[in-house]
């Protein structure tokens, strides 16, 4: 059992099926936020069936006040499904149709002086914690690996071979894994970073860390990089989209997309290496760099026009 406090009647069929969860290796909070979310929903409003009115009730509350991304509707209906299989038969699942057909926003397109004074401001942060030295080898792995900022900080020491030059994203987004080879100047940035956080956190587990010796955090990786745009007295726009962290990943994919054009490359048959490089679950996670990409959209039809290219397997 995992011993969350479920107060609904579904309770303790939610604990049975994050268990089963589990097992299979899905340790995600999100998950468990939205059951609870539902739970409670349930015991405010007396729900004693699992049915359609219970499970599409909660989705239209919890729609009401829920952001771009709608990804938790998943989470009840594979709930549904589980019960269906595992406990009642006449379980409700959640209909396809209610699969949000939610349109992310734009990244900040950062540009090479922006990223260069980014950098230049990143080695001379002032800052009393750990940041002060990791800082850079931070954000280079987003800028030159095309990392996620949760995958940049769940990295183990050990995930992390300076001596044979790669870095392995493990249990990442949707349970997927990667190893990705390092280039060496970045082995020299991490080197020089792991060196220093070694000295003063002999016991640390990830990579990278806070003050405490303990995980970064995602509200902290935030605060770090607008105080480097700051200090590097970088501007900010007037309304529209705010630069973040992730824009580094987002500028990771273009680069390579428009370096690719710029060679004269088959730029649809290297998608698929691009899309298991970013550990994307499919291709369709990938072409949205292509739609966000506006120096490469003028040219991609003049690229694909003379030729039926067919995408290969991409062999992993």
């Amino acid at each position: 059992m995992t011993g969350h406090a479920f107060t609904s009647v579904f309770g303790p069929q939610i604990e049975q099926y994050l268990a089963f969860k589990e097992k299979l290796g899905f340790h995600g909070l999100s998950r468990i936020w939205y059951l609870t979310k539902f739970d409670a929903y349930c015991d405010a409003h007396d729900r004693q069936v699992f049915d359609r009115a219970t499970v599409e009730g909660w989705v239209i509350a919890q729609s009401a006040h829920s952001g771009r991304y709608r990804s938790w509707m998943s989470y009840i209906r594979d709930f549904g499904r589980w019960l269906v299989v595992h406990d009642d038969p006449a379980a409700y699942v959640l209909s396809d149709q209610w699969i949000a057909g939610v349109v992310p926003s734009h990244p900040y397109l950062l540009t090479t002086a922006e990223i260069d004074a980014f950098f230049t401001a990143a080695a001379q942060l002032h800052a009393q914690s750990p940041w002060r030295w990791q800082a850079v080898a931070f954000f280079t792995l987003m800028h030159c690996c095309g990392i996620r900022t949760g995958e940049a900080r769940a990295l183990l020491t050990e995930q992390v071979d300076l001596r044979r030059g790669n870095l392995d994203i493990v249990w990442s987004k949707a349970n997927r894994s990667r190893r990705l080879p390092l280039t060496e100047p970045i082995l020299a940035v991490l080197a020089a970073c792991d060196q220093e956080s070694h000295l003063r956190f002999p016991q640390r587990r990830t990579f990278f860390v806070s003050a405490a010796g303990n995980p970064v955090t995602a509200a902290t990786v935030g605060t770090i990089f607008h105080r480097i745009w700051d200090q590097a007295r970088l501007p900010r726009p007037v309304g529209g989209t705010q630069p973040r962290p992730y824009d580094f990943r987002h500028h990771f994919a273009y680069a390579n997309l428009e370096r690719w054009m710029a060679q004269g490359k088959d730029v649809t048959a290297l998608l698929p290496y691009l899309s298991r490089y970013m550990g994307h679950a499919g291709l369709e996670s990938t072409y949205y760099y292509v739609h966000t990409s506006p120096d490469f959209l003028n040219a991609y039809a003049h690229l694909t026009a003379n030729s039926a290219a067919v995408l290969p397997e991409a062999g992993f």
